[in-house]
């Protein structure tokens, strides 16, 4: 054993001795109100010692003279009133972004990847155990833990795991938080038989030795029994003093480390230097006098997380206590006027028949067992007269013992100085009482939630603590590239899981993965760039409260039915059914964005949101315009290239006509071709094809008369040449000739 490990072991010794002795006191008093709340008629537990020795006496093996001792234990109703309710609207920490490199992405995957971590651990068994020993006595814990996944693999995951024995956790009694947070050193030990302690570490000191090891230390008592053996988790705080340099764009590197270097390369000098206590949390299992196990803990708080009920210090000393401390003495009280009642009642005489002498005459044994066996009837003697000659009627049975009313008031006053003390009444405890109005049961119900909400809100503060300390681990732990499961809120049928990859290597906290029409085809996270926080929620608070909002709701609604459209999501979140959460929802769904738009953001934001909003309208508009012109230029290209065709198509064949007219004026004599082009100035009129009256009138100087009904001879000057004709047909209406 190395001298730091003989350092820590006594260290570990001593504190253990101190917080042993600095918890004395109140743990003794919570260990009773455990025995108190868990009171019952066969253990007596709410019946002092001294008190069962006075009301009994034991000669022969028999409790001889003794008198009734009875329990009706009204504690568990009570504590059950806080956690059931609890159970109904469990805290639940959301993951929030704390600086500009978080994302809310990132902060979605994490409540995810906690959620997956409390259902696989059964994390409501925790808190629920928590919870009830908070209440009860006044304190409780639960612990997060690393697991590997399995056996044939070197990845981890996170567990939370609960802690049953409150009494087997000892902290550092100078904390200040309730939740434990500031603990220089805490334990979680557990006391085992030798014979098990031997073969559970073969290798380890026995138990014979450890009592030699022992014999001068004056703590042994803390970890060595005559037949068990202590095994103790210790966590503790090791201190290393460092100097943290600040480098340009906001760099920072401890002094002397290779990252330190190589900024001092790339920079130079650091700008800022100041003293740094670096602290990491080490785990030690030990058996008081040697180490078994020892390792770094991964994260920089002990995974201790403290569930406070009420707590007081008193003089350097501090009392805990829960539902029960202050309730003890009414409960006595009740027991002990109701064993009062029993025992008054159980020995007074047995009512007597009533009747004159020589009535009974004949038949004694029937009359001195009436009390005793159910005879069908009883006879007397009718004849017995008062001496006048007058028949006495016949026996009768006197007035039975009642239960006197100064003991039935003890006892009812008893009972209400435990709603008293408890904090809940009649209306909360499904009694009823002298409220008569639904708004007077509420605000009753009310009172008594008002009267033990800090039981939840100690819980609630827990649960937090103990998500900060998971989101840390989660980058730690999930260290590699891995497929890891999330559980997103319940639904109607099931939970909704899904798989998302983690890369803890990637510089950004979301790298999505695209094809090339820009469609997200993945997204991988890196949830160690950020700093996330945690907020709480309650669910939907007290069952009063949601009652009283929702009977306030309802009012409302029925005078003004238009307001559904408003904050019909509102009331529906209210009731409580099952579904009623994922109705809330798919309503929401239906209103009108801006009704449930973040109204917590600044005039100057919603306007730079609207503006957005218009550019990106506009921008949608352009668009459109812009694939309409697209199309209509694709529509012109297509007709211009059918009138390009057609064009091209006429032209060829006014190509084709004159080159065969050139072959055929070659071979036709003048007189020939004269009569081809009288046929077919002839065949143009009869067809009509000719230049209509009014074009012809243009080209002509308007005064020509239509063509249509020019006679067959040549006009004037014209002679009988009809190349001529051709030839001042061909020009334009300014070079022809007026007729």
């Amino acid at each position: 054993m190395t001298k730091e490990q003989t350092e820590c072991l006594a260290l570990m010794r001593t504190r253990m001795d101190v917080g042993q002795s600095a918890w004395a006191t109140t743990r003794e008093a919570e260990l009773d109100d455990l025995k108190f709340a868990a009171g019952s008629p066969d253990n007596k537990f709410q019946w002092p010692d001294d008190v069962l020795n006075t009301r009994g006496s034991t000669a022969s093996g028999q409790i001889a003279n003794s008198r009734p001792c009875l329990t009706v234990n009204k504690m568990p109703q009570h504590v059950l009133q806080v956690t059931n309710d609890q159970r109904q609207n469990r805290p639940a920490g959301k993951v929030i972004p704390a600086d500009d490199g978080a994302d809310i992405e990132v902060a979605q995957i994490y409540d995810g990847m906690i959620k997956h971590i409390e259902y696989i651990s059964d994390a409501d068994v925790a808190y629920d155990t928590a919870c009830h020993n908070q209440v009860t006595f006044g304190e409780g814990y639960w612990r997060i833990v690393t697991e590997y996944v399995d056996d044939d693999s070197f990845d981890q995951d996170i567990r939370i795991k609960r802690v049953r024995n409150s009494f087997s956790v000892t902290l550092d009694p100078m904390i200040q938080d309730p939740c434990g947070s500031d603990a220089e050193w805490g334990f979680i030990h557990d006391d085992i038989e030798k014979d098990d302690y031997e073969r559970m570490y073969p290798d380890a000191t026995p138990h014979s030795g450890l009592l030699t090891n022992g014999v001068n230390d004056s703590g042994r008592a803390h970890w060595l029994g005559q037949q068990t053996v202590r095994i103790a988790e210790y966590f503790y705080f090791k201190h290393e003093p460092g100097t943290l340099n600040l480098y340009p764009e906001k760099n920072t590197a401890f002094d002397g480390t290779l990252k330190d270097k190589a900024l001092r390369q790339m920079y130079g000098k650091p700008t800022k230097t100041r003293r740094v206590d670096r602290k990491k949390v080490m785990w030690v299992k030990s058996n008081g006098y040697e180490i078994l196990e020892e390792s770094e803990w991964a994260g920089s708080h002990i995974p201790i997380i403290r569930v406070v009920g009420n707590e007081y210090e008193i003089e350097g000393e501090i009392y805990i206590s829960g539902l029960v401390r202050n309730a003890k003495d009414p409960q006595r009280l009740y027991n002990y006027w109701v064993s009062a009642e029993a025992e008054m009642l159980a020995l007074a005489p047995k009512a007597p028949f009533i009747g004159a002498g020589g009535q009974f005459e004949g038949y004694e044994h029937q009359w001195k067992t009436a009390n005793t066996t159910a005879w069908p009837y009883l006879e007397y003697n009718p004849d017995v007269t008062d001496g006048k000659g007058s028949p006495l009627p016949p026996p009768q049975r006197s007035m039975p013992p009642m239960a006197q009313t100064g003991l039935i008031q003890a006892k009812m006053g008893a009972s209400d100085d435990i709603k008293s003390t408890t904090g809940q009444y009649n209306s909360s405890l499904g009694m009823t009482s002298n409220e008569r109005s639904g708004k007077a049961i509420l605000a009753r119900e009310r009172q008594s939630d008002v009267g033990t909400y800090h039981y939840v809100d100690n819980l609630a503060r827990a649960v937090r603590y103990s998500t900060r300390q998971i989101i840390e681990l989660i980058p730690k732990i999930y260290d590699t590239a891995r497929i890891a499961r999330t559980i997103g809120e319940d639904t109607f049928d099931k939970m909704a899981v899904k798989m998302v990859k983690l890369n803890p290597q990637q510089p950004m906290a979301v790298n999505k993965i695209m094809d090339s029409q820009g469609v997200v085809l993945e997204k991988i996270y890196n949830p160690s760039i950020g700093r996330y926080d945690v907020m709480v929620t309650t669910g939907p608070s007290y069952m009063t409260k949601r009652q009283e909002a929702m009977e306030a709701m309802a009012t409302i609604l029925q005078s003004n039915p238009q307001l559904w459209a408003v904050a019909g999501d509102l009331f529906i979140k209210n009731m409580d059914w099952p579904g009623a959460q994922e109705m809330a929802e798919r309503f929401k769904r239906t209103m009108d964005p801006k009704v449930i738009a973040d109204t917590d953001k600044s005039p100057e934001l919603q306007a730079a949101e609207q503006q957005i909003a218009m550019l990106q309208q506009e921008t949608q508009q352009m668009h459109n315009m812009l694939i309409k012109v697209q199309e209509s230029m694709e529509a012109q290209e297509l007709r211009i290239k059918e009138v390009t065709a057609e064009a091209n198509a006429n032209v060829a064949a006014y190509n084709a006509e004159t080159n065969r007219l050139k072959v055929v004026s070659t071979a036709l004599t003048p007189e020939q071709m004269q009569d081809i082009v009288l046929g077919t100035v002839q065949a143009m009129l009869a067809s009509g094809d000719l230049l209509g009256p009014d074009a012809l009138a243009g080209r002509m100087g308007g005064n020509a008369t239509p063509l249509g009904g020019m006679s067959q001879q040549p006009a004037p000057g014209m002679g009988s040449d009809p190349s001529v004709f051709m030839e001042n047909a061909a020009l334009p209406s300014s070079e022809v000739a007026p007729l």
